[in-house]
């Protein structure tokens, strides 16, 4: 590469390294001390760059949220891909969509676990925000991964097969929201105790 083109080319990297690190400093706060009670100076300060460099990559906060929300989504995706992997079987893709929970509630958060990111931020958002709609739609997805994986348990039984997945979906959610109140993925492991139970009686 000439000289021109590798001084072309810094302004770009800089801008993708600042915006990683003011998502990364996003997620943090976001997560620790909610959306509405974190600032612009609080991640840019954070984040270590100047408050521009935030307008430069994100149109507003309300952008900066939904990137942050659609960044929380793609690392449950990666966290489940990677249980996915271990799946031996259509059972066990199930269990791997609980498993990522679990792993997320044993990331190591600076003021402890306190549930789902996503479900928090969208409880602070008004109602129609394109957030809570980012939010809805990853609560849709896991829902359809585990009817996906249940349907190959229950072949030619769609309706029940759906019926499972959301009585499997609600039974998650509902351990994510308890683990979250008492700060510790317990109630998750029981909750993948419970999906067992069930899939070993379908």
């Amino acid at each position: 590469m000439s000289e021109t083109g590798a001084a072309a080319s810094k302004p770009g990297k800089r801008r993708g390294a600042a915006r990683e690190r003011l998502l990364a400093a996003a997620a943090r706060r976001f997560y620790a001390d909610g959306v509405s009670a974190t600032g612009i100076d609080t991640i840019t300060a954070e984040a270590g760059v100047a408050k521009m460099s935030l307008y430069n990559n994100f149109s507003s906060k309300a952008d900066l949220v939904r990137a942050y929300l659609d960044a929380r989504h793609e690392e449950w995706l990666g966290l489940y891909r990677r249980r996915l992997e271990e799946a031996r079987d259509a059972r066990g893709g199930v269990l791997a969509v609980f498993d990522a929970y679990a792993d997320h509630a044993a990331f190591a958060y600076e003021h402890g676990f306190r549930g789902c990111g996503l479900l928090n931020a969208a409880a602070e958002l008004p109602s129609g925000d394109e957030g809570r709609a980012v939010v809805r739609r990853h609560k849709e997805e896991v829902e359809s991964l585990l009817a996906g994986h249940v349907e190959e348990l229950l072949p030619g039984r769609p309706e029940e097969a759906r019926a499972t997945a959301e009585h499997l979906a609600f039974l998650l959610e509902g351990a994510m929201a308890r683990a979250g109140l008492e700060g510790a993925g317990t109630r998750l492991e029981h909750a993948r105790t419970m999906a067992a139970d069930l899939l070993d009686r379908l």
